[in-house]
């Protein structure tokens, strides 16, 4: 039975692990421009399953800045996976032994957490294995493939590539967006005060990991505060 539901995971992660390959190339090209060599770049993704998080830590590695900075930004734009292994948690036997919830802790990202999310009844965690282990290997060999293509392909080639990161944050939120209609407007308010953080001058004393942080904090914050979910919609 265990075997069964293993492939079943392992069926439903192929088209994780597909587009996980290519979005992770951009992460491969981003890495190249923060000056990390193939093998880091390559155990970063094997560790940290996380596209916000790596491309976020690319700009603290970039900017020098101090180990501090790195781990509180990580906090903070990784924050959502404590929610999604609280909610998980709810799902799983209560007799669960403890290994397997700390196994399974590690390949929370957001695919894998909808598709484990999305199964009837109580969650075996071997179906949580079989996602993982063809949607990591996609995300780490998408890594190493974009690194490595940063020394043959042409430049032009490589800059239209790093967009394509942009083009799956905003995959990401659109849907959302289209039906939330208070987040359309959050979104742009983010895009403007980031650019608006980075284009003046009297903002340079403060640096690229740390803007991350507090952008996120004061953006975040001030959305729960004016825009509250209405308790049956958390309910729902």
């Amino acid at each position: 039975m265990q075997r069964q539901i293993y492939l079943k995971g392992m069926k439903e992660g192929i088209p994780v692990a597909l587009g996980y390959f290519v979005v992770s190339m951009t992460i491969g090209i981003a890495a190249r421009m923060a000056d990390l060599t193939p093998a880091q770049a390559t155990i970063m993704s094997l560790t940290n399953l996380t596209s916000a998080g790596q491309f976020a830590s690319f700009a603290v590695i970039a900017a020098g800045a101090p180990y501090l900075e790195m781990v509180i930004s990580q906090l903070v734009i990784n924050l959502r996976y404590c929610l999604m292994s609280c909610a998980l948690s709810q799902k799983v036997d209560p007799k669960l032994p403890f290994y397997h919830r700390l196994i399974m802790s590690f390949g929370i990202t957001d695919e894998i957490f909808g598709l484990s999310i999305s199964q009837k009844g109580k969650l075996d965690p071997w179906y949580t294995y079989g996602a993982m282990s063809v949607a990591i290997p996609g995300w780490t060999l998408g890594t190493l493939v974009g690194i490595l293509s940063t020394s043959v392909l042409p430049q032009k080639f490589l800059s239209a590539m790093n967009m394509a990161l942009y083009g799956m944050f905003i995959a990401i939120f659109m849907p959302a967006a289209r039906e939330n209609k208070v987040l359309l407007p959050i979104i742009f308010l983010s895009m403007a005060l980031s650019a608006l953080f980075h284009g003046l001058s009297c903002f340079d004393f403060i640096s690229s990991g740390m803007k991350i942080i507090i952008l996120t904090l004061v953006i975040s914050m001030g959305a729960a505060v004016l825009f509250p979910i209405p308790c049956e919609e958390e309910e729902g």
